[in-house]
């Protein structure tokens, strides 16, 4: 008879885990957005450098941000964000770096992510 039990037990652990359904986040934020800085070479350095930043936002609300130097990996950090009305919150926890609150705009260039002063901060790749 315990085994009966145990038996229809594994099976309702089968049936209720498979009827669960994990929503489904297509916001448009979600993919990778990057901002390239080039600096040219100057009397004291010979060449010039490139930075670039990248956000890779994916559907659990998290996501990864790395910072590059000519091509380098020189910081890279987990983040969350949220969406409320028409902006996203960035947060950047166990780092020193402020929460940003950015914007999606649509331009010529594609899609962009804007700060509160409308300035650009990253395009959609």
């Amino acid at each position: 008879m315990k085994k009966v039990f145990s038996f229809l037990a594994i099976i309702a652990i089968v049936l209720v885990s498979n009827c669960t359904e994990i929503p489904e986040n297509n916001d448009p934020v979600i993919g990778i957005w990057s901002d390239v800085e080039v600096t040219a070479a100057s009397e004291t350095s010979k060449g010039g450098s490139t930075i670039r930043k990248e956000w890779i936002f994916n559907d659990a609300y998290l996501g990864r941000y790395h910072q590059k130097s000519n091509g380098k990996i020189t910081f890279k950090t987990d983040f969350t964000w949220s969406h409320e009305n028409d902006t996203y919150i960035i947060s950047y926890p166990g780092t020193d770096m402020a929460d940003e609150i950015v914007s999606m705009k649509a331009s010529t260039e594609g899609s962009i992510l804007s700060d509160s002063q409308g300035n650009t901060m990253a395009l959609r790749e």
